[in-house]
């Protein structure tokens, strides 16, 4: 019997939704006034954020098994700011606070800075809805 291999992996995921948060990051920052659109993109962002944060274990655990300790404590540490910038982000947007959003979207196109987004890219428009599912969860 042959491996079961799986596309989606946590690493291709996470690749993804950072493309995903950098397109939106780029969109808001292309917003005027805060509108129904910059919920979406916040909210999608705080998402993103979060479920990049929720599968820091799962990419580590085949180092873990293999005992590379310190490439998996270095890998938590490069991506332990995002689960930090989920929760404050969703308190911001709870409480209608744009000046903190407004930080917190630069310190993240900071962190992702160095990714390259093609302009003919294949991702569409992921955060359309996105405050609905946050405000539901």
């Amino acid at each position: 019997m042959s491996r079961v291999i799986n596309p989606d992996s946590a690493g291709k995921e996470r690749n993804r939704l950072t493309k995903s948060i950098v397109l939106a990051v780029r969109e808001l920052a292309h917003q005027t006034e805060p509108g129904p659109e910059s919920l979406d993109l916040a909210a999608f962002i705080a998402l993103a954020l979060q479920a990049i944060s929720d599968g820091i274990d799962v990419s580590v655990a085949a180092w873990e098994k293999r005992g590379y300790w310190v490439k998996a404590d270095k890998f938590r540490m490069e991506w332990m700011w995002t689960g930090d910038f989920a929760e404050k982000l969703k308190s911001a947007l709870h409480s209608d606070d744009w000046g903190t959003i407004a930080s917190l979207m630069a310190q993240t196109a900071q962190k992702l800075g160095k990714l390259q987004v093609a302009e003919r890219h294949r991702l569409g428009k992921p955060w359309v809805g996105a405050f609905q599912q946050l405000k539901k969860g």
